[in-house]
């Protein structure tokens, strides 16, 4: 069967194909993994198809690491297919496409003469990147002339730089950067690095006002799951239905949101919401982050002690559960949205769209992933909903009340040669991951409850008092909340809440 390439397309694709390769390059894109394949190239893709965007995108890794993929993405031509599959409205859907955007793939490192030249591109407006958190970050490195920059920050420093000289500092020849990568304020961040790796090479003063002054670096906050590659079994039945082979085919869910802090006039640059995409240009992304922190993230969090102590292994299974989906649902609904400060309406309807996702069939999301470093993630996304009821002189809200509880009998842990460990309801043995010093204060406390025959309240309270792990004593901060979680570990050990 032939690879996917551009002798593999049909009249039809091949005569879109040749218009890309007619396109000026517009976008440079920093990374060539998964993520943005499914997410801003498909974006892409959708408004080429509309007719609303005529630029290409010119794709590079940043990293060494990455040229096997680079070089298989340049054998194919930049052709690659994307199946979106997943549940829109409660009913399954697939969708394939060939997205055909790169007008240029190249490796960096082995061409860095080509990465140079994209700095004298008159048309060049854009400069997109997912580096992973660990690559959007300073980290003192030399600049020799004529060799490549190892990190993505100094690369972009590097072709501003060239820019700058090749068009004399001309204001309009200033790009937007729109970094994807999974860290708060990130276009912020991104910037600070380009002027601190200035400031290193010794780059001028006048060339540091234009970086602040005529170019853009937006905060973002990116949101789908982007699957990759499906199982063998499934990408050859595809192969056999398309004819063509395609190494570099990726799969994604049917959702995605993109919320850019920028002017919506910035729309002329990308037509994005005019494609009909999930995008949000807004004045602040702080309610889009709070939104998924509470509820997205935190559903998460509420399941998965619960689920994992029942002996369940994945996100669709604790959803597919009657009772713990209507706990996540009920606590979503009427114990989180409540008292956060944005529109009900506008909440509820995020919170069927996060149900949806977690229900996707195609997605393996297991808990005992999820669980790693819970007792922070719980800290960040679920205690602050709880308070929020105490600051208002609320009782203790059920639902919080059992998931706060099924953590904690999920931390009933033992230190192991294996390391810290605990066991399900019905005795299955698991390891916690998490902080070690956070561990051995918990273990601390349970070790010290059995051996000196505690009461569970008496131990629930030691618990709640741990200032290091919750930032202040919540026993003494919230005086109900012992006997309520007390209870619910109770109910938990007997049964009574399934």
């Amino acid at each position: 069967m032939n690879l996917l390439n551009s002798q593999a397309l049909s009249e039809e694709q091949r005569m879109s194909y040749e218009r890309l390769k007619q396109s000026p390059i517009t976008v440079l894109q920093i990374g060539e993994g998964n993520f943005l394949r499914g997410f801003a190239d498909w974006m892409l893709q959708q408004c080429r198809k509309q007719g609303l965007y005529e630029g290409s995108v010119a794709v590079t890794q940043p990293r060494p690491g990455g040229k096997p993929k680079i070089d298989a993405l340049a054998e194919q031509d930049g052709l690659y297919t994307l199946v979106i599959r997943g549940l829109e409205n409660g009913q399954r859907v697939e969708r394939t496409e060939l997205i055909s955007v790169f007008g240029q793939v190249f490796d960096p490192y082995s061409n860095w003469g080509a990465f140079l030249a994209l700095a004298e591109n008159p048309h060049l407006q854009v400069v997109v990147s997912n580096t992973t958190e660990a690559g959007l970050v300073y980290r003192p490195e030399e600049r020799h002339e004529g060799q490549p920059i190892q990190s993505y920050p100094g690369k972009l420093t590097e072709l501003l730089y060239q820019r700058y000289n090749a068009f004399g500092g001309a204001p309009e020849r200033g790009l937007v950067c729109l970094p994807c990568e999974l860290l708060e304020r990130n276009g912020d961040e991104l910037r600070a690095c380009v002027l601190r790796y200035s400031e290193d090479w010794g780059f001028p003063e006048n060339f540091r006002t234009w970086v602040k002054e005529h170019n853009r670096f937006l905060n973002s906050l990116v949101d789908r799951i982007v699957t990759g590659y499906p199982e063998q079994a499934q990408a050859a039945e595809w192969f056999a239905e398309w004819g063509y082979n395609d190494p570099m085919l990726t799969t994604a869910e049917p959702y995605h949101l993109w919320a850019i802090e920028a002017e919506p006039e910035l729309e002329k640059l990308l037509p994005l919401k005019a494609a009909g995409l999930n995008v949000h240009w807004v004045e602040a992304l702080a309610p889009f982050q709070l939104r998924k922190v509470r509820i997205l993230n935190g559903a998460h969090t509420l399941m998965t002690p619960l689920g994992l102590l029942h002996d369940m292994e994945q996100v669709r299974e604790a959803m597919e559960h009657e009772r713990l989906c209507g706990l996540v649902r009920a606590v979503v609904e009427q114990e989180i949205i409540p008292v956060l400060p944005m529109d009900g309406q506008e909440l509820k309807a995020y919170a069927d769209d996060v149900y949806e996702r977690f229900l996707n069939p195609f997605i393996r999301h297991r808990l005992a992933d999820i669980a790693m470093n819970s007792l922070s993630k719980f800290k960040v996304r679920l205690l602050p909903s709880l308070l929020e009821h105490a600051k208002r002189g609320a009782q203790v809200p059920a639902g919080l009340a059992q998931g706060f509880a099924g953590l904690l009998r999920y931390y009933r842990i033992r230190e192991t040669a294996a390391g810290y460990e605990g066991a399900t309801l019905s005795g299955t043995v698991y390891t916690v991951r998490d902080d070690a010093a956070l561990l051995a204060e918990i273990a601390a406390v349970w070790s010290a409850a059995e051996r000196e025959g505690w009461q569970l309240e008496r131990t629930v309270e030691a618990l709640l008092g741990l200032e290091a792990v919750w930032g202040g004593n919540l026993a003494e901060e919230w005086p109900q909340l012992t006997e309520a979680l007390s209870l619910q570990i109770r109910n938990m050990e007997r049964g009574s809440d399934e």
